[in-house]
């Protein structure tokens, strides 16, 4: 085993070409170790790394807070679902049942003719490259989603920084390095990388087999690209962004607007609205402009503004305020501004215009701003929903009479999550949540949050007519891993299996 000194796993300043290639030799050598453990081992490494977090959580949030403009409570509060989210994949991956293991022994009388044994499970990637995201320090950077359900999948991770929170980045880094050294895991299980020609070369390397990114579409589609022209592509699990879009039917308009207004305010401005589930959108029923405007002013009237991430966010966000509201049909209905702390955007338009200029739809403005469209048929609102491009949510507020099965079956096809009641800003991490959604919103059918998010980086193999002493251990009749397998098409859960259940832990995204 060939040990990565701290200083190559953690670098100071750009990585080189020459660095990022020992980087991902050693990630290499360290998975084809790591794929050898057995679940119990590697969820000893996630509680390891959740244990490190929470040792260093002062230090951890005083080094974000400086870098990102985030207050205390809102770190703490990522930091701990962070943590939560190590733990809970832990204890999923000592279930087993990630491995799917499927046993068909042989039968000479099967209905198709004589079959083989078959036996199947699911086996890591390999290599993974983790692009950190700049909105969520932890949630969705060093050791966010990505990092945390490659590791529990049995694969090494080289992480990217975002150069957003270079400094949280690596102090980060080391919690994660120093933590799995501590637990026994193979030196280069995890590392970090700095550099846009660091990510390039990340993208690029022979020995990735996968590669996570959270970030812009333009970001993530020009890696999409550079992933396709590889000579070997690769999955890439990338999360692009998307406009979240609201419907508000006539009904509940008129029972209950002031309260869905002052939800629609809080929620997109949340965190300076650099959130990937901000309600970017909201469709009401036309003719009340003036009334909508007046408690829009009162539900933000409470609202302090804060700087935005980076300057370069900033710049960002105003750039693609600015072209929407100077766009022919759009009205500003709470006027805002492009201050260094910049007060909320509400601008407005019809359903007339977006038929006409779809392009109306799919400008996301990662800042607190929003878009409403006034509607005059709710009729049409299913066919305004086909106008919209693939989103990570879609939101219905309605009452329990209303008709509204096509548009939520539109919604359902546009969308990773249907919310009902609801705002969209709020994400547990859990065992059926989906975050996730048809392009643009994101570049595959998977989930980035909750337990389904460690299948994202496995792959199934099959063995047919081995051995009984060559076989994998999930795949053996023995079982000495004790997982769940599927023999001869019934489902066998080993009696005594840990039940796995870890309390939940909400946070908003």
């Amino acid at each position: 085993m060939t040990a990565v000194p701290h200083a190559t796993a953690v670098l100071a300043g750009p990585t080189t070409a020459g660095e990022l290639d020992a980087a991902v030799g050693a990630a290499h050598r360290a998975f084809e170790q790591a794929r050898l453990a057995d679940p119990h081992r590697r969820a000893g490494w996630l509680e390891a790394i959740a244990a490190g977090l929470e040792q260093d959580a002062a230090g951890l949030v005083q080094t974000a807070v400086a870098e990102t403009h985030l207050g205390t409570a809102r770190l703490e509060g990522e930091l701990k679902r962070t943590v939560f989210q190590l733990r809970l994949f832990a204890a999923e991956i000592r279930l087993g049942e990630h491995f799917d293991a499927t046993i068909d022994h042989a039968d000479p009388n099967w209905p198709m003719g004589p079959r083989p044994d078959l036996r199947r499970y699911n086996v890591p990637l390999g290599v993974v490259g983790v692009f950190g995201a700049s909105n969520f320090p932890f949630a969705f950077s060093v050791m966010g989603g990505d990092s945390a359900s490659a590791l529990a999948a049995g694969c090494a991770v080289v992480h990217k920084a975002h150069d957003a929170h270079a400094g949280l980045a690596a102090r980060t880094a080391r919690t994660v390095i120093d933590a799995l050294e501590g637990a026994g895991a193979p030196s280069g299980l995890f590392s970090m990388v700095t550099g846009r020609q660091a990510g390039e070369a990340l993208v690029d390397h022979p020995q990735v087999k996968a590669i996570g990114f959270t970030g812009s579409t333009a970001g993530g589609r020009a890696l999409l690209d550079r992933i396709a022209a590889r000579p070997e592509p690769i999955p890439f699990f990338g999360e692009l962004g998307g406009i979240n879009a609201v419907f508000v039917t006539g009904r509940a308009w008129a029972a209950r607007r002031a309260d869905i207004l002052a939800g629609y305010a809080a929620s997109f401005t949340l965190g300076m609205g650099q959130f990937c589930t901000k309600p970017g959108l909201l469709f009401v029923p036309a003719g009340q402009a003036d009334d909508v405007r007046r408690e829009l002013a009162q539900a933000l009237a409470g609202f302090t503004p804060a700087r935005l991430l980076s300057p370069r966010l900033h710049d960002g966000y105003c750039d693609a305020v600015s072209r929407l509201r100077d766009t022919d049909g759009v009205d500003v209905l709470v006027e805002g501004d492009f201050a260094e702390e910049p007060a909320p955007t509400v601008l407005l338009t019809t359903a007339d215009e977006v038929r006409k200029n779809p392009e109306l739809l799919r400008q996301e403005m990662f800042g607190p701003a929003s878009l409403v469209v006034a509607y005059d048929d709710e009729s049409g609102l299913p066919d305004l929903a086909g106008l919209l491009e693939g989103q990570l949510t879609t939101t219905l507020q309605a009452e329990a009479d209303d008709d509204v099965a096509a548009l939520a079956a539109r919604l359902a096809d546009i969308s990773g999550r249907v919310l009902w009641n609801g705002w969209p800003t709020g994400v547990t991490v859990s065992y059926a949540q989906h975050h996730g959604g048809p392009y643009p919103a994101t570049t595959s059918a998977t989930t980035s949050v909750g337990t389904a998010a460690v299948r994202r980086f496995l792959r199934p193999v099959a063995y047919q007519d081995f051995p009984a002493d060559r076989l994998p251990e999930p795949l053996q009749d023995s079982n000495p891993w004790q997982v769940p397998q599927r023999v001869d098409g019934v489902w066998q859960r080993p009696s005594g299996a840990a039940a796995g259940v870890v309390a939940t832990q909400e946070d908003k995204q």
